[in-house]
Formats: structure tokens, C-alpha cells, sequence
């Protein structure tokens, strides 16, 4: 008999409402404060849909994200542990984010309170469908049988095979979140540089490359793809976008085409987006490294 544990995660997996529901995950909202407005993250854009999100974004005087606090963890794992489930919560990088911080303190106040419950939290490094992938592949172990150590201890093992590549078209916004320097958004966009960036070991954002169009940054990432995927045509896909699904579509042709393997899209949601803007688009999949 499988264990009876829940697999948590938090809003900025970006994960497909609809898959969210299917793999029964427990989802966190994050929060984002547009001109002085707090908006929760979501999945079901119960609090604003991502379109509305990203037509305002331009006109948005000022914008920023919060983490989830101690409180909300507290609450939704108590909720499955005294319910007699025990909890696996799989978070946003610690790089990017002070939300997984908050899920450790709340896990170590909870396993104090319930010492005979497991409550374990993995730090995935990751973000946006990059982390929503972690959690998908996660379940299908969960749906195995697997318990909850395994099941723990297989993401530790691949997280650091997780790629996640993406390009941005609007330099500005990368500039407004501290990511670029003025000089270098203005010179990028006077230039037409799209920026290929990527998240690191450590969880973080690199850019990696430099490509001249549009076009160029996505060829790009499918290259990436092809130097160190680990059987590509075997995967699931994840690609994310803000507010470019034209593109979107375009990247998962390219490498349906190549591989044949099977893509899931879905937007990046705003409080990833509320720091990468508009015209995001981004490519994950299991490789040699990241």
C-alpha cells in the first residue's frame, strides 16, 4: 500500500491549473503588489488572469513579489497532517526567492508539534515550469508506490539535470528588477540582443549567450537542447511564456519536429513574470547538467 503523504508545492511552478489538479498537489500562492494592489498568484488566475497581467504590465507604475510567510506554510501542511498525512513540500529556488526559507521554519515548528509525522522539504533550485516539472515527475514516482523518502530523495537526484533556458524580449524589465544594468538594457535593445539565460547549481540566474533576433535566442535553446538532453524524445516537455504563445508554439514545433517528444505550455505566471516581462519564453528538460 502506498503511503499517505501529500506533495505540496507553491505558485510559481507554473504549473497548468488543470495538471495541478490531476496530480493532486497542494499549491501555495506567492503574491504580487501592483500599484499598491496585492494580487495572489493563483493558478487559476482567481485573483487576476495572467492576459490582464501582462497587458497591464507596461502602465504598472510599480510592482513587486512577496514570498509566502511562515504562517501559510504552517497552515496548509498542518491542514494534511492532522488529517494523518505527511508532507513533502517541493519549493521555489532559494536563489531566486525567501519562500523556501519560510517552508523549512514552518516544517521544523510542525515536526516539533507532530513528532511522529514526516515533514520534509526539498529546495529544487528551480522555477516557473522548471520547478511545475520537478513536481510532475515528483507524482508519477508518488503513483508508483514509491514512499516518501524515495520519492524525496529521487528529486534530490535530478534536480541538478533539470535545464531550464530562456530568452527575454523586453531588456527594460530585466533592468527594473536589478538583473542588467541601464547601459546594458540600452545597448541590448538599441542592438536587438536577446539575452540566453539560464538558472544555475547554485539556483540563479546566468546569462549564458547572447543572440542577435528573436529568432536567433529560440534557435538557441533548442541547441542547447540537443547538446545535453538525456533521451529528449522520452520526455515530457515543459515551455513557458509571457504572454507569447505564438512563440511558445513555435519552440514546442522545433522540438516536436526533432524529437518527437510531447510538450506542455503553459504561461509564466506574475510573479516570475512581474520580474522577466513581457515576451519570456522558456525551455525545460532533464540533461547531463543543467
Amino acid at each position: 500500500m502506498a503511503e499517505n503523504f501529500t506533495i505540496i508545492t507553491d505558485s510559481s511552478c507554473d504549473l497548468p491549473a488543470k495538471i495541478a489538479e490531476q496530480l493532486h498537489v497542494r499549491v501555495i500562492p506567492l503574491s504580487v503588489l501592483v500599484d499598491g494592489k496585492l494580487y495572489r498568484n493563483y493558478l487559476d488566475e482567481r485573483d487576476i488572469t495572467f492576459e490582464e497581467f501582462y497587458a497591464r504590465l507596461p502602465e504598472m507604475k510599480s510592482v513587486s513579489t512577496s514570498a509566502a510567510n511562515v504562517d501559510e506554510f504552517t497552515t496548509v501542511m498542518e491542514s494534511e497532517i492532522v488529517t494523518g498525512r505527511d508532507v513533502l513540500y517541493l519549493g521555489f529556488s532559494s536563489g531566486l526567492s525567501a519562500t523556501y526559507n519560510a517552508a523549512v521554519q514552518a516544517a521544523k515548528e510542525l515536526s516539533e508539534k507532530y513528532p511522529s509525522h514526516k515533514i520534509y522539504t526539498v529546495d529544487t533550485l528551480a522555477a516557473s515550469m522548471g520547478q511545475g516539472l520537478l513536481v510532475y515527475l515528483a507524482v508519477l514516482e508518488k503513483n508508483k508506490g514509491k514512499s516518501i523518502e524515495e520519492v524525496r530523495d529521487y528529486v534530490e537526484s535530478i534536480k541538478l539535470n533539470l535545464c531550464h533556458w530562456f530568452t527575454v524580449d523586453d531588456l527594460q524589465q530585466l533592468k527594473r528588477g536589478g538583473r542588467i544594468s541601464a547601459a546594458t538594457a540600452l545597448l541590448g535593445t538599441m542592438l536587438n540582443i536577446k539575452p540566453v539565460l539560464h538558472v544555475d547549481d547554485a539556483g540563479k540566474l546566468i546569462s549564458m549567450q547572447k543572440a542577435r533576433g528573436r529568432a536567433a535566442s529560440i534557435r538557441a535553446m533548442v541547441e542547447r537542447m540537443e547538446e545535453s538532453a538525456i533521451d529528449p524524445a522520452e520526455q515530457v516537455i515543459f515551455i513557458s511564456h509571457g504572454n507569447c504563445y505564438d512563440d511558445a508554439k513555435k519552440l514546442a514545433d522545433m522540438v516536436t519536429a526533432k524529437w518527437g517528444c510531447r510538450c506542455v505550455i503553459n504561461y509564466v505566471g506574475p510573479v516570475i513574470g512581474a520580474h522577466s516581462g513581457q515576451g519570456t519564453l522558456a525551455l525545460f528538460f532533464l540533461g547531463k547538467q543543467r
